[in-house]
């Protein structure tokens, strides 16, 4: 064998080899999963703070690093997307309060969702919050097909609020959660109008009080 070949050109091909190799195994398996919860997660906090338009592809796309043009390795269309991100809204949402739920040990547990959904804490942090409140008009003028993917989340949503609702039966929990949510997203959503925090604590400690003085 030529000792050029063994003494010179070995090493080179080993770089060159190994250069090939890191290239194709830069990126773990779950790498494209983790940049698709990433880029879901980034949509959802800024679909809550500045509404569906605020969630445009090429805005979702820059916060997380990426091109316009990467966006469709990862998503379908925008409505996929944007079904995405209210999903994580509600994961997101359901984790708070059932976390504040649990942690009602001295009192019952619904009015501990009702005292963490209604803090002022919350109130000014839209993308971390309900997207009821910061999305239901445009919510109800998504088309139809659209608006039964919400629903069903509502739905998924609902149900895992309903164990801490007060009442027996589960009917009685049903309504005490409608009645609970619409005054608590009707709230917030007022709230959320108003120019100084005086008045939007007045209007969260009313209906706040409203509510667990209520059942």
């Amino acid at each position: 064998m030529d000792s050029t070949f063994s003494n010179g050109a070995r090493p080179v091909a080993h770089w060159m080899i190994s250069r090939i190799l890191s290239s194709v195994m830069r990126y773990r398996p779950e790498h494209k999963a983790e940049i698709r919860r990433k880029i879901v997660k980034d949509a959802s906090r800024r679909v809550r703070a500045e509404g569906l338009g605020g969630a445009a592809v090429a805005a979702v796309m820059r916060d997380t690093g990426l091109t316009h043009g990467a966006f469709y390795k990862h998503f379908g269309s925008k409505d996929e997307l944007m079904l995405e991100s209210l999903r994580e809204a509600f994961r997101e949402i359901g984790d708070t309060l059932v976390g504040a739920a649990e942690r009602s040990s001295n009192e019952a547990a619904w009015k501990g969702i009702v005292k963490a959904y209604l803090s002022p804490e919350y109130c000014e942090h839209a993308e971390r919050g309900c997207p009821l409140p910061a999305l239901g008009p445009e919510l109800a003028r998504a088309d139809k097909r659209m608006r039964s993917q919400i629903f069903a989340e509502l739905v998924k949503y609902k149900d895992r609020m309903l164990p801490f609702m007060p009442g027996q039966r589960t009917s009685d929990k049903e309504r005490a959660f409608f009645v609970i949510f619409s005054t608590m997203v009707g709230a917030v959503e007022i709230a959320r109008m108003l120019p100084d925090r005086a008045a939007q604590e007045q209007v969260l400690a009313s209906a706040r009080n409203f509510l667990l003085s209520s059942f």
